[in-house]
This record gives structure tokens, sequence and C-alpha cells, in this order.
């Protein structure tokens, strides 16, 4: 075999310079010193390329007088850089010294060159990105502080139990060739829950590995399967919306002689549970849900309870029968019969429309700012959100 081809590279830092304080602007490890040139020289540059490291190191000694200010070139992955810094010397190894660079604006930054190949510069190059994006130099150096998650979590969440966001999986039909198929089905069901009264706002979309159909129509998993190859993995489509732009905390107190909460619910065929009517006097009605439910009737809007309890209750997947899996009602009406028969109180959440008016339910408890939904740009859902 032949010789191994080598460069004029930037081989470490001086151990005076940590890493984290390294950015773009100064030689780093793996950079290839393609040529120097005096800085006075700025209006017409010339550099002055070397074949090894004593050579570079014997052209940096006629540099260094009277500033030792240069531009250096360097090549960096694909790019080819200029950058700004000074000649310093530089004890070597074996105790004389050599001429070398250091960063223009940091003199703890000091490279040590050595005569590298090409793919021990591709290696220390990508150490050098990784140090330079943990750290980010003076400027975008990273710290780290202290946060009360706790504080943040109990002002900012509906319930401490529940994320503000929510997703439904799409799982493929059998008889869908291509993800196209999954995605336009998915976005039928976001556009006829809306259409249908339910106030959600829609966030993202995006694939998800499911598993191969031999796993979907099994009724236990082995985790001693082998690895899927690419013909076998099942994409499906996980879309992300924000249960309306807010949701409201409602807390039903009942009192004694009350039989029940006074609020019947349904479902929606998107698998959504509303409220159909609440008694008057009831403990629905006191805790402002009949206000609620009149306002929401003109404008031919539901009002959809997306928790129960801290509890998400809206729909969490699509079966590849397409069939909607969704919260029981029958589990619900056993909830309120217990709270009911024992004077508890019940929590639910109600998702709020974008043209939502204050109600003597919002006084009830103090709830999450409104989360408004991502700037609309091409107005893709804009009709959505418009009364029947």
């Amino acid at each position: 075999m032949g010789a191994v081809t080598t460069v004029v590279g930037v081989k470490r830092v001086d151990e005076r310079m940590p890493p984290e304080e390294w950015d773009d602007s100064m030689p780093l490890p793996g950079d290839i010193v393609k040529g120097v040139a005096l800085v006075e020289d700025e209006d017409s540059l010339t550099y002055c390329s070397a074949k090894n490291r004593s050579e570079l190191s014997g052209i940096l000694s006629r540099l260094s007088r009277p500033s030792g200010a240069v531009w250096v070139k360097v090549q960096r992955g694909n790019a080819m850089l200029e950058l700004r810094a000074r000649v310093t010397a530089y004890r070597g190894g074996n105790l004389y010294f050599r001429f070398t660079l250091m960063a223009a604006r940091d003199d703890r930054h000091v490279a040590v060159l050595g005569d590298l190949s090409l793919e021990r510069c591709t290696e220390l190059q990508e150490m050098s990105r990784t140090m330079v994006s943990m750290g980010g130099g003076v400027l975008g150096r990273k710290r780290s502080i202290s946060y009360d998650w706790k504080k943040k979590v109990g002002i900012y969440l509906p319930d401490r139990r529940s994320t503000l966001i929510s997703s439904i999986l799409f799982k493929p039909f059998r008889s869908e060739q291509n993800i196209e198929a999954t995605t336009g089905r998915s976005m039928a069901w976001f556009s006829a829950a809306v259409s249908s009264g339910v106030p959600l706002v829609f966030i993202n979309i995006q694939t998800e590995q499911i598993s191969s159909w031999r796993e979907m129509s099994r009724t236990k998993y082995h985790s001693s399967k082998p690895t899927m190859t690419p013909a076998e993995q099942v994409l499906g489509i996980r879309l992300w919306f924000l249960p309306g732009i807010t949701e409201l905390p409602v807390v039903l107190t009942p009192e004694e002689g009350d039989t029940r909460f006074g609020l019947d619910m349904k479902r929606t065929e998107e698998g959504f549970i509303y409220i159909n009517s609440v008694s008057g006097g009831s403990a629905a009605d006191r805790a402002g849900l009949g206000e609620l439910f009149d306002k929401a009737s003109k404008n031919q809007h539901l009002v959809v309870i997306s928790r129960l309890e801290g509890r998400e209750i809206t729909p969490s997947e699509v079966s590849s029968e397409g069939l909607i899996r969704c919260c029981d009602q029958a589990s619900i009406k056993e909830r309120l019969a217990a709270a009911i028969e024992d004077l508890e109180e019940v929590h639910l959440h109600i998702m709020c429309w974008p043209n939502h008016e204050p109600s003597s339910a919002d006084s009830k408890l103090d709830g999450p700012p409104v989360l408004l939904p991502p700037a609309d740009i091409d107005g893709t859902f804009s009709h959505m959100f418009d009364a029947k």
C-alpha cells in the first residue's frame, strides 16, 4: 500500500481553552489550513500555502512581525472559510518553539498544528462541531438554570396530571397503498369533527411507525420478533391538535337532595363527548354549564368535554378496520353516579371556541392562559372556525 496523503491541519487546541468556549470564528480541531496572509494586505490578500507543518511554521515565523495578525483560509467540511487569527510561538513536545495560530479574540485558544490524514481531519471536525453546538462561544454559551417545575405545572396546565396538547393515531387500512390515503382520511376526520361543532385547533401531522401487518393482526406482541424489514413496516398518521384555544375548568358541586348532576351527554360520530342538555337549578347549571350551553347552541357549537378528573377523554386511535377508540360513555356515567351518591365534587374541562365569551363558569377556577393556534399562513383551516 502507498503512503497516506497528509495535509496541514489543526490537531488540537491548547488545554488552556475549555471546549465549551469554542466558536466557529476560531481555528478548530480538524480544520485543514489552506493558506495564511497578512491582515495588513487586506486590499490584495496573497495566501501562502504549505505542504507540511514545518513549512507552515516557517511561514508563520515570517508573518509574526510586526503585529502577527493574519487571515487564515481553512477547509471545514465542504466549506472554505477565512478566519482572523494571530501568530504565536508554541513550545512543542521536544522543547523547542514552533510558530502556530491562536484565536484573534482569545489568547487561550492556541491551535496545535500537525500533519494529518484526511480521515483524521474528518473525525476531528465532527468532534469540533459537537463541541461548538454544545457551547456556542461566549455569546451563545450554554448554562443550566433552576426552574420551579411544580409551580409552573400547577399554573399552566388545565390539570397537573394532563398535557395541553392531544393527538390521535390513524392506522392504515389494508387497501391503502400509500401514506397519502391515510393522511387524507385523518384530515377528513378532523374537518368533520370541527364542522359538527367540536372546537379543535390543528397543530401538526406526522408519520409514525406502527408495526407489521402480521403484528397488527396478533393479539399479543412477542418482543423476541426479529427487526422488521422495510417491506414489513407499516406507517400510520398521528394528528396533533389543541382541544380548543383553551380548556375551561368547571367544578360540579352537588348539594344535599341532588340525585344527579343535571347534564345529559352524547357522542359525535367522530368520538367526542358533548353536553346535550343541562337541567335548570342542577349542579351543572350552578357551575355555569347552562349559560355556556345556551351560548354555544346559538352559534351551532358543541359544549365538548375534553377531560374528566384530569383524564383525557378525546378519541385516541383509529384502527386498521376504521373503528375509533374513544371514551366509554358508560364509565363516565358510573363515575358521576358514584360522585353524586357520596356528594363529591367532579372536575371537568370544556373545550372553548376562539370566540368564546366569559360566563359564570369562567370564574369558578383560575384556568391556564389561552393558547392561540399557529398562524394560519395560507388560510387552509380558517374556514373550519366559521360559524355554520
